[in-house]
């Protein structure tokens, strides 16, 4: 291969447009690594599916992924929530068998459409409730447990045959600040991670793992630089933890590795990374061929070792082998693993049809506008059920009439404002429900709590059948 095929190889842009624009089956025939498939390219499954075909038919073994976490984080499902519960909840759930079957009812749907590489699981943990990144990404705070079930998710995906990429390595557990807005300063020790941060991301190594994904994330025992572009975190993921595979990097358009886009591309590779991620702010044709003249002439200046980028276009094309087309999808199964992961704390009794408020706060841009509120599903459950879109108590309580009052958040914990108005209501003496649907926060005095681990269609339909059962 030529050094412009090489560099090209390495190479895993995003695109704007629901079908594949030509320069850009020009540039997969003439040996584009692959792409990664955002929201902004799905409809539905039957239009990915042509999407891929139309990728793969000028190039077999294209590596074509995308971040299908279920949960919170869909592509699929970008417009109307996931069929699966995320992460958190099935950690909640805390069965592995369901961990696993849910992971490869998501693989054998991916399979069908064509995709080779899913950027999931998230093997990051909760280690504080200021992390505004991860929340119910994450399987949970007690290591082991989550790296139990990282493990499962990575074999019922990888049992379909779609690669599964372990995240954000080292992890974001311990961060209080996204990576998509600015760098975050790991607080720990090298001892403390390998005994903690690094437990699941172990599992996934020894659960045979195909690729892992690195995090803009410092650790300052490592140096100054964000694990993406730092030779001593891939030496510890090599080394340490074993991992042959391919590592991909976190969004290299992302804040936390600065704005030039090329040599965070060469410092990452130089570095010891295989595959690079550029789908947040989709590229066009000259803005790729920048980016490979860019990585070529690293390569003949003597800065990037033109064995180091033949090793990365190895490791990433070994994601492109197409999956075969499996008769292993479940539809139902979301609503089962939601409705397992659901806790109820306190007495729920509905006195008749209720009042919901749904505390909608801004989504991480992991996340994206993906619809949430549990007031529609509640109204199909129980006729005669309102729908405020109110911040102020006193109009609450003006409309409960002796209503129960369904208050539904996310995360109020993080954000003062929902806290201190569920805080309001509860002053004012209200039969009021609690639903969160991030990661369970303090208690704050209602007369019923539920916990739904995760914000997708399936945990708020499980929520509303609950509610609706205590009529």
């Amino acid at each position: 291969m030529s050094l412009h095929q090489l560099a090209a190889a390495v190479l895993l842009p995003g695109f704007h447009g629901t079908t594949a624009p030509d320069w850009l089956l020009k540039r997969v025939a003439d040996g584009l690594g692959g792409v990664v498939l955002f929201g902004r390219n799905v409809v539905d499954d039957a239009q990915v599916t042509s999407l891929t075909a139309a990728l793969r038919g000028v190039r077999p073994d294209v590596v074509v992924g995308i971040d299908e976490e279920g949960g919170d984080v869909t592509r699929l499902d970008f417009g109307r929530g996931s069929e699966v519960p995320g992460n958190h909840a099935l950690g909640a759930a805390g069965d592995l068998g369901l961990t696993r079957a849910v992971a490869a009812s998501i693989g054998a749907r991916l399979a069908a459409c064509g995709v080779s590489l899913n950027l999931a699981p998230s093997a990051d943990l909760v280690l504080t409730l200021d992390d505004p990144v991860i929340g119910v990404r994450s399987f949970g705070s007690d290591p082991v447990a989550a790296g139990r079930h990282v493990a499962a998710f990575v074999e019922g995906m990888q049992t379909v045959g779609v690669a599964a990429c372990a995240k954000h390595f080292p992890g974001h557990g311990a961060s209080t600040v996204d990576s998509h807005e600015a760098l975050p300063v790991l607080p720990r020790t090298v001892e403390e991670l390998r005994d903690v941060e690094l437990v699941p991301f172990r599992a996934a190594v020894q659960a045979g793992v195909r690729s892992i994904m690195t995090g803009h994330l410092v650790v300052p025992a490592w140096g100054s630089l964000p694990a993406t572009l730092n030779p001593n975190a891939v030496a510890a993921l090599r080394d340490e933890l074993g991992f042959t595979g391919a590592i991909i990097t976190d969004g290299l358009d992302m804040k936390a590795v600065g704005g030039d886009l090329a040599q965070g591309s060469v410092q990452a590779l130089t570095a010891g990374v295989d595959a690079l991620c550029l789908g947040g702010e989709p590229l066009d044709d000259a803005g790729l061929q920048w980016l490979i003249d860019s990585i070529v002439a690293a390569v003949e200046r003597g800065e990037l070792p033109r064995s180091r980028l033949e090793e990365a276009a190895r490791r990433t094309a070994a994601l492109g082998t197409p999956p075969a087309a499996v008769d292993g999808h479940d539809p139902e199964i979301g609503m089962r693993a939601a409705r397992k992961a659901l806790e109820v704390h306190g007495t729920l009794k509905l006195s008749g049809p209720p009042v919901v408020l749904d505390l909608a706060v801004a989504p991480s841009i992991a996340v994206g506008e993906v619809p949430w509120g549990l007031g529609p599903y509640l109204v199909e459950r129980v006729p005669g059920t309102t729908v405020l879109d109110t911040r102020a108590a006193d109009e609450v309580a003006a409309a409960a009439e002796g209503r129960t009052i369904v208050v539904v958040t996310r995360e109020a914990h993080r954000h003062p404002w929902a806290r201190e108005l569920v805080l309001s209501l509860v002053s004012i003496g209200l039969d009021l429900v609690h639903v969160e649907t991030g990661v369970p926060g303090p208690d704050l005095g209602t007369a019923a709590r539920v916990n739904t681990h995760g914000g997708s269609r399936v945990c708020l339909r499980a929520a509303a059948e609950r509610i609706a059962a205590s009529t």
